[in-house]
């Protein structure tokens, strides 16, 4: 995301989709991520943004998240994480198990990220940092996407 390997203005959107953007660790890097969003969109080219709710998160920092069983072909897969908060409050290290059947016992596979749980304001402040415009939020109820969504235009350049 740091270097989008596209020509300038390839693109009249750009989505950045299922909390890929809190992968990246540090205000440089978002920042670096942000700037080549906008110079592959086109003129009013429509950014759009998902991520997780983080706001009541920092706050509450939980350490994990329940069972979810769901039946596959294999049979029943159990999935959890485990949160590991750092001391800025901010970042975590997360780790995803996957318990499959596997004769008469489970197999486990485990899988490891780096998030940083960064607040609606914060993602605003950075994208309008940007060059952005139009910056909307939408909730789950109102784009029916289970997380929310920002929205936004790169304003046209100068003639």
């Amino acid at each position: 995301m740091r270097q989008l390997p596209f020509k300038e203005t390839s693109f009249d959107v750009v989505l950045c989709a299922d909390n890929s953007l809190t992968h990246l660790l540090s205000g440089q890097d978002l920042r670096a991520a942000l700037l080549g969003m906008r110079r592959v969109l086109r003129d009013d080219g429509l950014l759009v943004i998902t991520v997780r709710a983080y706001d009541e998160t920092r706050q509450t920092r939980p350490t994990a998240t329940p069972p979810q069983v769901s039946e596959t072909r294999d049979g029943q897969v159990i999935t959890f994480q485990l949160w590991h908060w750092h001391e800025d409050g901010e970042r975590y290290d997360l780790e995803h198990f996957q318990l499959t059947p596997a004769e008469n016992t489970w197999h486990v596979r485990c899988r490891r990220s780096t998030y940083w749980a960064l607040t609606p304001p914060q993602l605003t402040e950075f994208v309008a940092e940007a060059g952005f415009t139009n910056i909307t939020w939408h909730s789950p109820a109102s784009s029916g996407y289970y997380q929310p969504v920002l929205t936004a235009h790169r304003a046209p350049s100068a003639q």
